[in-house]
């Protein structure tokens, strides 16, 4: 596999969401670009802190607000062992690996 890094060209929101557009997945934490990605529509996994934000409620693995979105939630503060492992299970589910 060939992995492009094109960040390198984003200048803006507008550039940010030209280049989600085109993927298949985002996979993020808590930032602008999960937000951006979620609005639009684009499938987005988002890894959440024990303690997160309001928007992300405290018991749910979806986001009422982004139906494309899914929640990966750390069990314990500063763990992040869990949803990373959540992730790459996930991901090897979606590849059919």
């Amino acid at each position: 596999m060939k992995l492009l890094d094109l960040t390198t060209r984003i200048q803006d929101f507008s550039d940010t969401a030209a280049l989600a557009s085109h993927l298949d997945l985002v996979i993020t934490i808590d930032t602008s670009v999960a937000h951006l990605a979620g609005a639009m529509g684009v499938p987005t996994w988002v890894l959440v802190a024990h303690a997160p934000d309001w928007r992300y409620h405290l018991v749910r693995s979806d986001n009422p607000w982004y139906p494309t979105m899914r929640l990966y939630r750390q069990e314990r503060d500063g763990d992040w062992s869990g949803p990373v492992g959540r992730v790459v299970e996930d991901l090897r589910w979606r590849a059919g690996t």
